[in-house]
């Protein structure tokens, strides 16, 4: 539902724009005036060609030196991307390494709750980090736009905004795609674990499954970031500005200060940063991507996302209100770029959440269980009581002495069983180690893979039909919009025809005089 909801305001929101354009005579608005950006005219002076439309010589980039340095940006995108996955592998480290020592730890505490404790402190780690590389990517994408060289402002804009938005989307979201799709994948079973050096196993899922991982992840970083974003666009500014009064105060005294102009008070206050609204629409875009590409594991982001906005247009108001200089206006007919990636960001999340809800869950395994396997197995219905014995069905066996030397047990489990413990249970679907192939996949494995394969085609492909759909049936312009817009069209026209017969009126009641004036001279 989220998803489709995710359409709907898109849709709505096309509505919305295009009535504040009507309102404000933007309708038929182009940037016609967006002039040449100084530094690309001082780049490519020398070299000129006839605008098509206007007729001017005006500055021109050649073929080979735009693409040229296309590829250089798009190489300099990419390693940043990389830089972003070896923090990743950094974290994942961390945590393959802490949750073996944690659960080694002496207090009981930490080692029966080493795999929260992990996810937890790793959560921290990973949104400091995450701070600390905003800083870097936005010198960064300003470095790379640059050397790109756009020709018009809006172009700059463009290239700017949308490198900002993949650094920092990548930057949010790489270790929550981690731990919603590769952690646990590739650990090996008892017996042939896959080790990082050889040395550390591989960090495996909470016991009760990927989504608690995923859901607590998700929550701590959500909460840090918009608690963070707030005071640095509150807590910051005033800060500033108090260091400022406290400076005026010590050069020109308490009554000089108080007897300042308005104006000069407003000079006194912090300027709205180099790039405008751009951080603001930065983070309502982030905060989209967040509440909409893993909502099937965390349901409650919209409503913390709600929360926070309730609380962040008080404090934006407050601070463009007491705290920033008044902003330059500036025309628009649309928020520009940001429409298409919220439109990306929506039909990425009809992936992600598909292979979340068939991946990560259990809702797949418990549904194959439930008609293929359990007792109601043949009879095409899945009520109370089918599940019985999933539990059981969903764990292999595994014999204790097949081990790994180096996984050998400290005790045998007889001071709490009475006897020695020969067999344990994991959670896989292999065959048992008497078979005639011990531990290889069995048919249920097989079965599950398959039911979630094709539970993703499906449900991919009934979305994308149902925003499809929903896009269609609603229109981009309101009715009564779209009845005043042709009623200005219809009193346009009719002006003009107006216009029009009015001055044929008088072109033919010029030339009746004239005619009258040549006979009355006539002999």
């Amino acid at each position: 539902m989220r998803l489709l909801a995710a359409t709907v305001f898109l849709e709505f929101w096309k509505r919305r724009r295009a009535v504040l354009a009507y309102d404000w005579d933007l309708i038929d608005w182009e940037e016609e005036e967006d002039e040449i950006r100084p530094q690309f005219e001082a780049k490519y002076s020398k070299k000129e060609r006839m605008n098509p439309i206007s007729g001017k010589p005006e500055p021109y980039q050649d073929f080979t030196d735009k693409y040229s340095r296309l590829i250089v940006s798009a190489s300099g995108i990419f390693f940043m991307i990389l830089v972003v996955i070896a923090a990743v592998f950094g974290i994942v480290i961390y945590r393959v390494i802490t949750v073996s020592t944690f659960a080694a730890f002496g207090w009981a505490l930490i080692r029966n709750n080493s795999q929260v404790a992990t996810t937890g402190t790793a959560v921290c780690i990973n949104f400091c980090m995450i701070m600390l590389l905003n800083v870097l990517y936005e010198k960064v994408a300003l470095l790379l736009t640059n050397l790109e060289q756009p020709r018009t402002e809006s172009e700059w804009e463009n290239s700017f905004t949308l490198k900002m938005f993949l650094f920092q989307f990548v930057n949010l979201n790489s270790s929550t795609f981690y731990i919603a799709f590769f952690l646990g994948r590739f650990t090996g079973r008892p017996g042939a674990y896959l080790r990082l050096i050889n040395r550390w196993k591989l960090e495996e899922c909470h016991p009760s499954g990927c989504l608690i991982d995923l859901c607590l992840q998700m929550g701590i970083i959500m909460v840090l970031k918009q608690t963070w974003n707030n005071f640095m666009e509150l807590g910051y500014p005033l800060i500033q500005n108090w260091w400022t009064r406290r400076r005026l105060r010590r050069e020109h005294g308490e009554k000089a200060k108080a007897s300042f102009p308005q104006w000069e008070r407003d000079y006194n206050l912090q300027p709205m940063n180099a790039y405008g609204l751009f951080d603001e629409y930065l983070e309502m875009i982030l905060q989209f991507g967040f509440t909409t590409i893993f909502v099937a594991a965390f349901p409650l982001a919209p409503l913390l996302a709600l929360l926070n906005n309730v609380i962040e247009i008080r404090l934006d108001a407050y601070k463009f209100v007491t705290q920033w200089r008044r902003p330059l206006p500036s025309q628009a007919k649309d928020i520009g770029i940001w429409y298409g990636i919220l439109e990306g960001i929506g039909i990425l999340s009809v992936i992600t959440n598909a292979f979340v809800i068939a991946v990560t869950s259990d809702f797949i395994p418990r549904l194959v269980y439930a008609y293929k396997y359990g007792p109601c197995a043949g009879q095409g219905r899945a009520g109370e009581g089918c599940m019985i014995g999933y539990v059981n069905a969903s764990l292999s066996v595994f014999r204790v002495s097949d081990f790994e030397r180096r996984s050998q047990y400290r005790t045998n489990g007889s001071e709490l069983f009475g006897q020695a413990v020969k067999f344990c249970r994991y959670r896989d679907y292999r065959e048992p180690p008497d078979s005639a192939e011990p531990y290889a996949y069995t048919l249920q494995f097989w079965h599950v893979l398959a039911a979630r394969l094709a539970f993703i085609i499906v449900f991919e492909h009934m979305v994308f039909t149902i925003k499809t759909l929903i896009a269609y049936l609603i229109p981009d312009l309101p009715k009564d919009l779209r009845d005043r817009m042709r009623r200005e069209k219809y009193l346009i026209q009719e002006m003009m025809y107006e216009a029009e017969l009015e001055r044929l009126q008088k072109e033919k009641n010029e030339k009746k005089n004239k005619d009258r004036v040549q006979n009355k001279e006539w002999p």
